[in-house]
């Protein structure tokens, strides 16, 4: 059989399985061995002879298809190798690209689950201070009231506390007392009449005796008993009690 036709049949051999390939191998040998009647080797015979042409020509075509066969063998084995390496270097990428993906998709799904978090979080929190100022009850910011640091000033502050404690009186019934009593001097003091000669003299604006400025005093005012406002109070209050009101005494009391 030619050369060419061999290594055309041991060409579409090789694209079967290695197994397939090596067997074809043996049997070509043995074929040849036969044909030639000499060892595969061409080394001796079996009759003791020497080797004729055709003997050696068949042994050396033997040995070209064996070594035929073995570099295609080879050649393939490097195919295959080559071919197995890129497709575990392409599988390897596809799961690293997979990764990739995977690794996207569980980052994009915590932002969204952050983002919801946060959002709840902060309809919560206006909830809870829209809650909060519709129970807070409104505040109306008061100036302080002021007076004046003269007579009415002091009989209008007196009035306030007055009104603020259930204490009756009005402007007219305490200036007429004042006038009577001091003439509207707050540092007034009776230095005369019994109470002085029992040492207990009238003091400030309506006149009044220690016992009586400590007995009524009206809490919130000076325990000065010539603070304006606290003689006033003090005095309205023990008028309130003894004769119904401020405005019933036209007189000393």
């Amino acid at each position: 059989m030619p050369k060419n036709i061999l290594d055309r049949r041991l060409s579409r051999t090789l694209t079967k399985q290695h197994k397939i390939a090596i067997a074809g191998v043996s049997a070509l040998g043995a074929a040849a061995i036969a044909f030639s009647a000499v060892p595969s080797s061409a080394e001796t015979v079996t009759t003791g002879s020497p080797a004729t042409t055709a003997q050696v020509a068949a042994a050396t075509q033997v040995q070209d298809v064996r070594g035929s066969l073995t570099g295609q063998l080879a050649g393939q084995t490097v195919k295959l190798d080559d071919i197995a390496a890129r497709k575990k270097a392409a599988d390897q990428a596809v799961a690293r690209q997979q990764a990739q993906v995977r690794q996207q998709a569980e980052t994009k799904r915590k932002a969204a689950a952050d983002a919801a978090a946060r959002k709840a979080a902060q309809e919560r929190a206006a909830k809870e201070t829209a809650s909060r100022s519709a129970q807070r009850p409104t505040m109306q910011m008061v100036a302080a009231k002021t007076y004046s640091n003269n007579l009415d000033g002091w009989i209008r502050q007196a009035l306030d506390i007055m009104h603020s404690k259930g204490i009756p009186g009005s402007y007219d019934g305490l200036h007429r007392n004042i006038m009577r009593e001091s003439s509207g001097n707050p540092r007034a003091i009776n230095d005369w009449d019994v109470n002085a000669v029992n040492g207990i003299p009238s003091k400030g604006l309506l006149q009044v005796i220690p016992p009586t400025f400590t007995a009524y005093h009206v809490s919130g005012t000076s325990w000065n008993i010539y603070d304006p406002v606290a003689n006033i109070t003090a005095a309205a209050n023990y008028a309130a009690d003894k004769y119904g009101s401020i405005d019933h005494v036209n007189s000393a009391y």
